[in-house]
């Protein structure tokens, strides 16, 4: 009955934690955002996909450890933000592509435009 006890407040307790610390890092940022003017921040980027990769790496090693040590819930309640943020990643990374690709794409149709109207 102890052990019960003791799991589900850890997985509470963990899972507070981490909420907290991603939204602490967010406000952080977003108050470098605010400082810049609304201007894109160097290094924001990178900041995040390295928040959102070690992230759902260190959860699921706490996962694993938590499941062999006798305590399932936390175990699932780590795997489970794991997955939102490795979610989240997936989401960013998917939205970047997509920047990226139609960047590249806006490029080369105006650059074909104005080889054709150069040429008339």
């Amino acid at each position: 009955m102890l052990t019960w006890v003791a799991d589900g407040v850890l997985a509470v307790l963990l899972t507070v934690l981490e909420v907290a610390a991603l939204v602490a890092f967010w406000f952080a940022e977003g108050l470098k955002q605010w400082a810049a003017g609304g201007k894109q921040v160097v290094g924001c980027r990178i900041r995040l996909w390295l928040v959102l990769t070690a992230g759902p790496a260190g959860l699921a090693g706490v996962s694993y450890g938590a499941v062999r040590a006798g305590l399932p819930a936390t175990g699932v309640t780590q795997a489970l933000v794991a997955a939102a943020l490795a979610g989240v990643l997936a989401l960013g990374v998917g939205t970047e592509c997509s920047r990226w690709a139609a960047r590249a794409f806006r490029g080369t149709s105006a650059g074909r435009r104005g080889l054709r109207d150069r040429a008339l």
